[in-house]
């Protein structure tokens, strides 16, 4: 681990993350890995896009995946330009940069297969109820049903052999009530669009000792092989198991597009590509990521 913190942590400042001990919790893998930690910037998404761009496109361009985490995000955004409200030590934020060896094209299924990881990565913390950690279709995983993490995937270059992307990861680690109050203000004064998704949460509602440092290792160590699979066998190699987590299996739920009722059934998993498949009055519909977003149809998260 190649943590570089800008402002070293103060005995009393718990919440920050412990570099030795994230060096003791990493795998073999992820100890190669470049790990920057900072204290504040813009967006993790936006720096490592940045850099990617200035690299040969080319397979070969990236050894490795690199990682950024920021304690605080002053333009963090998460899926469809919604502003991702966090304070310092109450989430851990941090991006991820990759050159998958697949054209782009290849990338269907990408966010839905690093969610399935990062529930396999988080269920190996001393949570409770660790089965109650699922996912929601498409970007999100929930704890108990509200929004524990988001996932927000942009793509940097492409050729016909090799992506770059840039892996957003935004998860809720302590402060879910504050967080909570926040994002309700914000949608008051019309800063955030009022949009049918889930109450925010943290680990902490099922992990009273839930730190940045257990939870960074655990989600590094598990996105790790994620990647290798993905770039390997694609989304196919994480299907089954993201069925097994989903959140939402046989309830109805109800897609909306930009803000309006555009389809309703009964979630039955996805398909190969990613794609949500729903059983309707009409029969089978299958839906595509994109400017739609899901909700339960009797009310629910």
């Amino acid at each position: 681990m190649n943590a570089t913190p800008s402002t070293p942590a103060s005995p009393g400042a718990d919440w920050r993350i412990d570099r030795n001990r994230a060096i003791t919790l990493f795998g073999p893998a992820a100890h190669d890995w470049p790990i920057e930690i900072v204290e504040e910037t813009g967006s993790t998404n936006a720096d490592l896009m940045a850099h990617l761009k200035t690299l040969p496109h080319r397979r070969s361009a990236l050894a490795r995946p690199m990682v950024r985490v920021a304690y605080l995000q002053t333009a963090g955004r998460g899926r469809r330009g919604r502003t991702w409200v966090a304070q310092p030590g109450d989430a851990l934020l941090f991006s991820l940069a990759a050159v998958l060896p697949r054209p782009v094209e290849g990338l269907a299924g990408l966010s839905l297969a690093i969610g399935s990881a990062l529930v396999d990565g988080l269920r190996t913390l001393p949570v409770a109820a660790p089965g109650q950690i699922a996912l929601k279709w498409p970007n999100d995983v929930l704890l108990e049903g509200d929004k524990l993490v988001g996932i927000l995937v942009e793509t940097a270059w492409s050729t016909p052999d090799a992506t770059a992307v840039v892996i957003g990861i935004g998860t809720n680690v302590r402060g879910a009530d504050t967080l909570a109050a926040e994002v309700k203000a914000l949608n008051a004064q019309g800063a955030t669009a009022a949009v049918p998704g889930t109450t925010p949460t943290a680990l902490s509602r099922a992990w009273p000792n839930a730190n940045l440092t257990d939870t960074l290792a655990a989600e590094l160590n598990a996105l790790e092989g994620a990647l290798q699979r993905f770039g390997e066998h694609g989304f196919a190699a994480f299907q089954a198991r993201w069925n097994a987590c989903h959140g939402y299996a046989g309830r109805e739920v109800v897609i909306y597009e930009q803000g309006k009722e555009w389809l309703r059934g009964t979630a039955a998993g996805v398909d190969e590509r990613g794609q949500l498949i729903l059983e309707t009055a009409h029969g089978r519909e299958v839906v595509t990521t994109g400017d739609v977003s899901l909700r339960l149809a009797d009310g629910g998260a």
